[in-house]
């Protein structure tokens, strides 16, 4: 359903050390790098569908209240070493990873980048 998501960023580099840290439990590696953009995608996907930018208005980066990119996650494993990379690379708590009310085997866990954007990986799948 989505092409791909963008979310802003005030410094590209610290993005990227993030980034790669934090979303390589899940599958997806940084496949595209330039001066105003990252790019990540899973290996499977021939296109990058997770992009960190610099706003190209060319004003600082904010966040947007109520906004949150969840992320797929194959495992439990795979969203604990999420949490535990993103909090080892300059991100905050939002949520430690566990089981959450939406439904039986919905475990999560919650994250901001150190811009501030909120992330979350997921796993839907029975222990």
């Amino acid at each position: 359903m989505l092409l791909y998501v963008t979310l802003g960023s005030n410094d590209l580099e610290r993005a990227q050390l993030f980034y790669d840290a934090a979303l390589g439990p899940l599958g997806l590696t940084r496949r595209g790098r330039d001066d105003l953009e990252i790019g990540y995608a899973s290996e499977s996907d021939t296109r990058c569908r997770l992009w960190v930018v610099t706003p190209h208005n060319r004003k600082v980066a904010t966040i947007g209240n109520g906004s949150m990119v969840a992320l797929e996650a194959q495992s439990r494993a795979a969203v604990d070493a999420f949490h535990a990379a993103a909090l080892a690379h300059g991100g905050t708590d939002e949520g430690a990873p566990g089981l959450r009310p939406f439904h039986a085997n919905f475990y999560a866990a919650f994250v901001r980048d150190p811009d501030g954007n909120k992330l979350s990986a997921v796993c839907e799948r029975p222990q």
